[in-house]
């Protein structure tokens, strides 16, 4: 018998003083892999401590601080030389990623996937319930046998109890209650009387909720929602980080276009001039003079707007930094070190191994994959729930009492709360029990709902990720489409580039020689501007196929070096 409460107590003492659950401090998904590290069973990502260290009694009474301190913004001053803001991709690339507010924001998202993950730990969490009364009673008496004419009673009784759920389902109870009664009633053979008594009891589930597996599925559901999570912000990253690269590449398109602008008022401005000298020497009307005033009028204006436009561009490009943040830095001029150069490489690109490429590396894709298995556990923790609650249940309680004891004969037995302790643990008055309970849903329709509710749900999963394979080829498939339609347009661009600077060449040896009028120069210039602009346009075009194919490969973030942590 005291070995049985010895294992007992060695068994409530184990579960308080160990650390289950020690604490996840990082978890984080690499890019171009399959796997997230995972938590193991017996941890979670919050640190929990445990009754008695020091740093449980700081959690519970210290007063949390509600304040929320915004970093500023990081390593900025390192991109700065001479006055001026200088940006490779790769620099503004690694400054989005360490300052973007968005994606600060999809990063602090998963923190809440992460404290579920402590939530479903709760049901094994062990617990301490204590308590103590005093009560002091005075009643009439209504007989002879109450052994006082007023019955006084002063009655104080206390409980200590430990509860703790296993993992298996084995749900344990171990305490210890005693009661001191003090009474004026002659007849009580015991006064101050004490009642200890030890009690212990178990409920082990034999159908519903039984073994480690089916205890724990709230645990792995959990882990398995946190992996959603972070494949989804994955997705929401490299959405964000697409939008980011657009914007350098548009402060790019409008720095190219000024300078064409820039390059063609320049033009217009020598043939304005030149016309001005021959009006002066008579070898041209007066009226022939409208023409280059017009054309060199409108060059500033295209100039005017180019200038405004590279503005607003760059205001958005300080946004995706965080610049704009530091009063110091948001006015100092950009300089973007990333030129404009046509596509170099001729190769043909294999569709079908871009595709493969993508329906493997595709976070979003990942992420529907992951919640099929999520959906797989679901359907395993409603099935259980339609079995039978059928459970062995036992308990043993041991009694012991002690006090000032009065003999009949008159005389008094000396005793106190020790002799109750001290018979509590001999073990000499034993209360066992056994049994079974069952309860029996006869019509379980809520288990049953619940368990159509998860296969609606895998099936629903199923059909998202045969549709998102199908978007995925499609977007692949068109975005190999237009990075080949880019080359070509590139390589056509250039060559009608070419071409307008011949013609330009011809028509202004025409004019010089006298056979051939300034309309036809002028003419010639704008031709050769919208060229310009074209190829600039067509080549900035193709820098945004190639990330818009990353992006469709789920490659863009292991090409540009990123990692989400």
């Amino acid at each position: 018998m005291k070995r049985i409460l010895y294992c007992v107590l060695s068994m409530a003492m184990v579960a308080m003083a160990q650390e289950p659950m020690a604490p996840q401090k990082v978890v984080e998904t690499k890019t171009g892999s399959d796997s997230v590290n995972p938590l193991k069973w017996n941890q979670d990502p919050l640190d929990t401590p445990q009754f008695p260290r020091k740093a449980y009694f700081r959690k519970r009474f210290e007063v949390p601080s509600n304040q929320i301190e915004l970093r500023p913004p990081a390593k900025i001053e390192d991109s700065v030389q001479g006055g001026k803001l200088e940006l490779s991709l790769k620099n503004f690339l690694d400054l989005v990623m360490g300052n973007n507010t968005d994606i600060e924001i999809q990063r602090l998202v998963v923190e809440t996937q992460k404290n579920a993950i402590t939530r479903a730990f709760a049901p094994f969490d062990p617990n301490f319930f204590g308590s103590f009364n005093s009560q002091r009673t005075k009643t009439p008496t209504t007989n002879s046998l109450q052994g006082a004419s007023t019955l006084n009673q002063l009655s104080q009784p206390s409980q200590f109890t430990f509860t703790h759920l296993l993992d298996t389902g084995l749900q344990y109870t171990a305490g210890v209650t005693t009661s001191k009664l003090s009474t004026n009633d002659s007849f009580q053979l015991f006064n101050p009387a004490y009642t200890t008594q030890f009690v212990s009891s178990f409920t082990q589930p034999l159908l519903r909720n039984r073994g480690r597996e089916v205890n724990r599925l709230p645990i792995t559901i959990a882990r398995g929602n946190l992996k959603s999570g972070l494949l989804n912000s994955e997705a929401s990253i490299q959405r964000l980080l697409v939008t980011a690269e657009n914007a350098y590449w548009d402060v790019i398109a409008a720095r190219e276009t000024l300078l064409v602008q820039e390059k063609a008022l320049e033009l217009a401005a020598e043939a304005l001039k030149r016309s001005r000298r021959e009006l002066e020497l008579g070898a041209i009307s007066p009226l022939d003079i409208y023409q280059p005033e017009a054309q060199y009028a409108a060059a500033e204006i295209q100039v005017s707007q180019s200038r405004f436009r590279l503005q607003q561009t760059e205001d958005a490009l300080r946004r995706q930094i965080s610049v704009d943040l530091n009063p110091q830095l948001r006015t100092l001029p950009i300089i973007l070190t990333e030129t404009v150069l046509p596509p170099s490489d001729s190769t043909e690109m294999d569709r079908e191994k871009l595709v493969d490429t993508a329906l493997r590396t595709r976070p979003d894709l990942k992420k529907i994959q992951n919640d099929i298995v999520v959906d797989d556990l679901e359907i395993r923790q409603a099935t259980n729930l339609l079995r039978p609650d059928f459970s062995l249940r036992g308990g043993y309680i041991s009694t012991g009492r002690g006090g000032t004891q009065n003999l009949r004969s008159g005389g008094i037995i000396p005793g106190g709360f020790t002799d109750s302790i001290s018979q509590l643990f001999g073990f000499g008055f034993p209360i066992w029990n056994f049994g079974v309970q069952l309860r029996l849903p006869l019509r379980d329709r809520a288990a049953q709902a619940g368990l159509a509710d998860t296969l609606v749900g895998k099936k629903l999963d199923a059909l998202s990720a045969r549709t998102q394979e199908q978007t995925i080829r499609q977007e692949v498939l068109q975005a190999v489409s237009q990075v080949e339609s880019s080359k070509a347009s590139v390589k056509l661009a250039i060559v009608n580039r070419d071409l307008a600077q011949k013609q330009l060449d011809a028509e202004q040896k025409k004019f010089d020689l006298g056979i051939q009028q300034i309309f036809f120069v002028l003419d010639a210039q704008g031709k050769l501007v919208t060229a310009e602009s074209q190829l600039v346009n067509q080549s900035v075009q193709y820098r945004r196929n190639i990330l818009n194919l990353l992006r469709s490969t789920g490659e863009l973030l292991n090409e540009r070096g990123v990692r989400v942590q």
